[in-house]
């Protein structure tokens, strides 16, 4: 419930404070008194979208701050935002001048979001405008769902999955179509790698034993030449000559054995250079066959990789890739399959989650209009017939019904939709009666009603009035009305005033005793000019 509502430089106000009460309030006054200032005031307070500019010209800030009852739902909001929940749920906003915009719920700063996850618990507000949601089609299905308590998620998350199945099987099917373009290009490049088969820095292995063996071919012939001359010529001549020296030494005196000696090692240091080069032509020694072997392997993997456009040693890599795409090919066929079989599968989940939801909407569908009938009566429109009507419509995340809602405002008269059916005062009866059957999912919340008896008048308005006197019963409703029978009806009554005052104006709000009540409900009876019949009616409406 709504307690009290204070109000500090937004646009024609200066400074207002109320305290409302619980049951039927009423504010009343001439057009253009400020009315509509007093609910764009509290839409502020509360985060609603509206008007841009509040603050009242010459003020530096505007400034609102609502106090209600707190209710647990609201609790749980605090709760989840980190705020210390009172006994009283304090919300105040500040428009500033320069269009900043702060609020405070309980003196911790929040954002808007906050308040409008609180606003949606604490105030439901019915305006002039509503009839347009009332005569579009388009939201008639959630109002029917809202009535049903109908919890949409299974549908979604079924036509979620069906989308995900069918968007798969469609990548799947383009997948296998652009494979099959392409594989006679991939079986002849598979069965030319695996013929192939190159590994991993095979083409520096094959180049650097390619190069050696080039390179032994060139110095061979000198080092065979080198080995012939050691063998054949120089090993020859020292034995000979160590032969002749051994001979000649015994008659030398001695003088031979230092050459002696020294021939010695010079025969031990030429077998080593024998063995040396013996060992070398040894390590050079290869097969010209071996060779070009080699060099035709190493020039068709050089070959491969400039005809995929690729390094060697990438090769493997490439021929993996080529053998995926091969198998996705060879394996695209089933798995088409299993796809299509994963979108039935998915396509009768939803059907199931779309048929129980459809049952589910009939039957709130037969209960609102049923309740309908029964707000219908006390609004003067016992005979008039609201009718929701479902029909088949495209699947989609909210099911595949249509709904619509219908009327027929005279026995044996042809339904039809409201804004072709119903006069203006009729669709504001409608909205009222639609609003009451769908106000049960929040029943602590503040009820507002901006001129919803718009277009009505004596006995009928006096209905309206009965009707929005009997919601307000253990709760707390706001009428903004011009109606008398309306406002005579109410538990407390507010004028809403304009008065200039130093060639500046404002507005301000009052409340009515017993004796001020009588002359506001003549006013409106009468209008400027109050009669003695005028209050004399006032007093009978009043009475009741």
């Amino acid at each position: 419930m709504l307690r009290t509502l204070d109000i500090r430089d937004m646009l024609i106000i200066d400074r207002l404070s109320l305290s409302f009460q619980p049951g039927l309030n009423v504010l009343t006054g001439e057009t253009g008194a400020g009315k509509s200032i007093l609910l764009d005031s509290l839409g502020f307070v509360l985060g609603w979208r509206g008007r841009a500019e509040l603050v009242r010209a010459g003020a530096e800030k505007g400034e609102v701050t609502a106090v209600f009852d707190l209710t647990p739902a609201a609790r749980a909001v605090l709760e989840d935002a980190g705020i210390e929940a009172e006994d009283d749920l304090i919300l105040r906003r500040v428009n500033h001048a320069d269009g900043r915009k702060t609020a405070w719920v309980n003196d911790r700063r929040v954002s808007g979001e906050v308040l409008r996850s609180l606003s949606d618990l604490l105030v439901e507000l019915h305006g002039q405008h509503d009839d347009r949601g009332l005569l579009n089609p388009r939201g008639h299905r959630q109002m029917l769902d809202s009535f049903a308590g109908a919890d949409l998620g299974p549908v979604r998350r079924a036509w979620s999955g069906v989308s995900s199945a069918r968007r798969a099987l469609a990548e799947a099917e383009a997948a296998l179509a652009a494979i099959r373009a392409e594989e006679e290009f991939l079986r002849h490049a598979v069965a030319e790698m695996d013929k192939l088969d190159p590994q991993p820095g095979e083409e520096a292995t094959l180049d650097t034993r390619r190069r050696a063996m080039q390179g032994a071919e060139r110095i061979r012939a000198d080092i065979v030449r080198a080995h012939q001359a050691l063998s054949e010529g120089a090993e020859g001549m020292l034995i000979d000559a160590n032969r002749w020296l051994e001979g000649a030494s015994e008659k030398a005196e001695g003088r031979l054995e230092g050459a002696l000696a020294a021939l010695g090692r010079a025969m031990a240091e030429l077998s080593d250079a024998q063995a040396g080069v013996e060992e070398c032509l040894s390590a050079l020694d290869f097969n010209p066959a071996e060779l070009e072997a080699l060099e035709e392997r190493l020039f068709a993997i050089r070959a491969l990789a400039r005809k995929h456009g690729v390094l060697p040693d990438e090769l493997g890599g490439f021929a993996e890739d080529l053998r995926a795409r091969l198998a996705a090919l060879d394996g695209g066929a089933k798995n088409v399959a299993d796809l299509h079989r994963a979108v039935t599968e998915a396509e009768a989940g939803y059907d199931a989650a779309a048929k129980a939801l459809t049952a589910q909407r009939a039957d709130a569908a037969g209960r609102l209009d049923a309740a309908m009938a029964a707000e219908l009566a006390p609004l003067k429109m016992e005979r008039a017939v609201f009718s929701t009507v479902m029909e088949p419509a495209d699947p989609g995340p909210e099911g595949r019904d249509a709904v619509a809602f219908t009327v027929a405002t005279n026995p044996g008269a042809p339904a039809g939709p409201l804004n072709k059916i119903a006069s203006g005062g009729e669709l504001s009866r409608f909205l009222l009666a639609l609003k009451v059957c769908l106000t049960g999912d929040n029943p602590e919340a503040t009820m507002i009603f901006d001129e919803i008896d718009r277009g009505v008048g004596g006995s009928t308005a006096n209905a309206v009035g009965r009707r929005l006197r009997a919601l307000a019963e253990g709760g707390q409703v706001l009428v903004v009305t011009h109606s008398p029978q309306v406002a005579a009806l109410g538990a407390h009554h507010w004028r809403v005033q304009k008065q200039v005052k130093d060639g500046m104006t404002t507005s301000t709000v009052v409340p009515l005793n017993p004796d001020q009540r009588v002359e506001e409900v003549g006013r409106m009876l009468a209008g400027d000019t109050i009669t003695e019949a005028a209050r004399e009616a006032a007093r009978d409406l009043l009475a009741g």
